[in-house]
């Protein structure tokens, strides 16, 4: 993060609390009956001010982790400002969804059918998604919280 930091790049944190549910995977044939969780998150106002300016200025919002993604999205106006708030989000992302805020994305490889890579394949597409984890598969990479990652933009 000091190396981002050297080069310029600003940092903004979210508080979030990621549920079990994160990880439950969608058995619906229909993506549009399942029942997503919720996520309690809280976001005040400096952080706020931070993303806000980086949208004034013309910069890109990177979050780090999906549920950042989740909770940024959740809290944005149409035309991507956020604001300061706490509260639940069961906001459910997944190809289709018109990003309002956030314009690059660093996450982990998650596993199919899950809301997670129905969230990525929303900001990349499903085809690409696809791409990708045919060569992370591939190549080994490791899945889950706690292995490899990708960056998005």
């Amino acid at each position: 993060m000091q190396k981002c930091r050297d080069m310029g790049v600003e940092f903004a944190t979210v508080l979030l609390h990621i549920g079990l549910g994160t990880f439950r995977p969608v058995k619906e044939e229909n993506i549009l009956d399942h029942e997503m969780h919720t996520e309690y998150y809280e976001i005040d106002e400096e952080n706020a001010e931070k993303i806000n300016k980086a949208i004034r200025e013309g910069m890109r919002v990177i979050c780090v982790g999906t549920t950042s993604v989740r909770t940024l999205e959740t809290v944005a106006d149409e035309n991507g400002y956020v604001k300061a708030a706490k509260g639940e989000t069961n906001i459910f992302i997944y190809p289709g969804y018109k990003f309002k805020c956030v314009k690059g994305l660093i996450t982990n490889f998650h596993l199919p059918e899950s809301t997670l890579i129905m969230l990525v394949s929303a900001f990349v597409g499903r085809e690409k998604t696809l791409e990708i984890y045919k060569e992370a598969v591939r190549e080994k990479y490791r899945f889950f919280s706690f292995g490899d990652s990708s960056f998005f933009i």
